[in-house]
């Protein structure tokens, strides 16, 4: 194929959906955006007003004041925030007012590299490349629990699986924009998968489909 790279990367919370997505973007020196980001900015926003984020009114207009301050150079990690950021994203009005940002990025230079859980089937349909990462309930959520541990939190596996499945299935039954693979994305199952492993297999698909 020739023009624009446009590489979408979904999966599921865990599954190294966005290390993989960032280390395409470097190996094909394209820009890189982690949708999931832009949700867990406005779930901060939410938290600093005191917003419940049952309030799905006030959620999209949050989204609508989002600003690239929001997201650039700010700590959006936590399981907290995430869950908040999984249940604004099952929003209509959330994810319409998101949208056009995310439509338009790197759609003027030579491509871009997305990570989420809609690239593929709602954001960019039209993408170059379609990869679905996935990876075991519980291997996602031992690496959570690594994640959460080399932070110097204290968390408990059971309490993190059951928040990473409770999370799956918000992704996967929202009425918008669900969590599933295109039907022509290339699946890959990264749970005996290390990341280099992951990569290398990714590259090689990415360079057939150009």
């Amino acid at each position: 194929m020739s023009g624009a790279l446009v590489i979408a990367v979904d999966g599921p919370a865990a599954s190294g959906k966005s290390t993989l997505a960032r280390r395409l973007a470097e190996h094909y020196r394209l820009p890189f955006l982690d949708t999931g980001l832009l949700y867990r900015a406005v779930a901060r926003r939410l938290q600093r007003r005191g917003i419940d984020a049952g309030d799905a009114e006030a959620a999209a207009a949050e989204a609508r004041r989002l600003a690239p301050e929001d997201v650039a150079g700010v700590d959006l990690s936590g399981e907290v925030l995430g869950g908040i950021a999984s249940q604004v994203a099952a929003y209509p009005a959330v994810r319409d007012a998101l949208l056009p940002f995310q439509r338009a990025f790197g759609g003027e230079g030579p491509g871009a590299v997305l990570a989420g859980r809609d690239i593929g089937t709602v954001v960019r349909p039209d993408a170059t490349v379609k990869i679905f990462v996935t990876a075991s309930a519980e291997e996602r959520a031992r690496r959570r629990h690594d994640e959460l541990r080399r932070r110097g939190e204290a968390p408990i596996f059971a309490a993190v699986l059951e928040e990473l499945r409770e999370r799956d299935r918000r992704d996967q039954e929202r009425a918008v924009a669900p969590l599933r693979a295109a039907s022509d994305a290339w699946v890959v199952d990264t749970t005996e998968l290390d990341a280099d492993a992951a990569f290398d297999a990714a590259r090689r698909h990415v360079d057939a489909m150009r």
